[in-house]
């Protein structure tokens, strides 16, 4: 399965095919890297099953999809990633009658220096049991296609490898955060610029720190208003980033002059950091114009299109590469994070 069969936006599993099963989320990632022009994945081994597989597991309470993800490959490897595109996931039945749904990403070992942030803002990981994992192998595809025990498990390198192929699997990200939940504005006798979070835009704000880690954020660009500013904090106080507010990222100035903020969306484009930009929903259309532009069609014909285009706290997140045509969104996903 090629990566043009995706659904961008959508849950690739879908709804489970087995109803009212119990269902068992889980999260993993195919860890890759070149070596001498070719292709390498990273498998473990389970004793307890005695089988070869990508690093994956369980949810945590509470966890968003992306977080359990680089949680449980940190685990299993001993080495944090970076997420990249999203892969296909798995959904299938366990020997105990429950429906066990994998999603899984494409996955990068974390650089120490290029993802200090990132790396900072999340919580420690414990070292990985040898009674869980022991061994883990680099391997070409050829053979970890031949040494995966379940078949199954090819599906997902098939896609990595159709994006190595075509040259899509070096990518960065650049995640459009809409603000979280804020006190309306007939609640509010201040300055509109001033309106604040509520406490549950405040949480909002927090759940937003792991996954934005977990894609590797280390910039962050922010409308000056106030909202926006306190969503983003925490992100930025965790991974220890310095903020860029920016007046014209704001409703007003965004009226005044659409243009300002169509030109900062195509720089962070072309910007070899990974970043995320925080604005408001009347913002957003223009935002969504120039990722389209630089879109693949499939993910162009599948961004948000209809008001509010992104629900409070909700966060776009697209994955980019260059091309020869410039920068190309190649997959995007909407993202709203968990709340305890």
């Amino acid at each position: 399965m090629s990566s043009s069969s995706f659904a961008p936006l959508v849950d690739t599993l879908g709804p489970t095919h087995v109803p009212h099963a119990p269902v068992i989320e889980s999260a993993g990632g195919l860890v890759w890297r070149v070596r001498d022009g070719e292709l390498q994945v990273k498998l473990v081994h389970r004793p307890r099953y005695d089988d070869w597989s990508w690093p994956k597991g369980k949810l945590d309470p509470g966890e968003a999809f992306q977080t359990a993800a680089v949680r449980e490959v940190a685990e299993e490897t001993g080495r944090p990633v970076v997420l990249g595109v999203p892969l296909p996931g798995l959904q299938y039945l366990t020997p105990e009658g429950r429906v066990k749904r994998v999603h899984y990403w494409a996955a990068r070992q974390a650089k120490r220096v290029r993802d200090a942030g990132p790396l900072a803002a999340r919580a420690p990981v414990p070292p990985v049991s040898v009674n869980e994992i022991d061994d883990a192998v680099w391997l070409g595809v050829e053979d970890a296609a031949r040494r995966v025990t379940r078949k199954a498990d090819r599906g997902p390198l098939t896609a990595l490898a159709e994006e190595f192929t075509q040259e899509r699997l070096a990518t960065r990200v650049v995640v459009i955060a809409r603000h979280g939940k804020a006190v309306t504005r007939a609640a509010w006798h201040g300055a509109e610029e001033d309106r604040p979070l509520t406490p549950a835009g405040h949480a909002q704000s927090v759940a937003l720190v792991p996954v934005l880690a977990a894609y590797g954020v280390n910039a962050v660009v922010t409308s000056r208003w106030n909202r926006c500013e306190q969503t983003i904090s925490p992100y930025a106080e965790a991974a220890r980033l310095d903020r860029i507010s920016i007046d014209h990222l704001s409703e007003a100035q965004h009226e005044r002059s659409p243009s300002r903020v169509a030109r900062t969306v195509r720089e962070l484009l072309e910007s070899e950091r990974s970043t995320v930009l925080c604005t408001h929903r009347p913002v957003l259309p223009t935002v969504l114009d120039v990722l389209g532009q630089h879109s693949r069609r499939p993910v162009a014909n599948a961004l948000p299109s209809k008001d509010p285009f992104l629900e409070p706290g909700e966060m776009l997140v697209a994955h980019v590469a260059d091309t020869s045509r410039g920068p190309r969104v190649l997959a995007a996903e909407k993202v709203a994070p968990p709340l305890h």
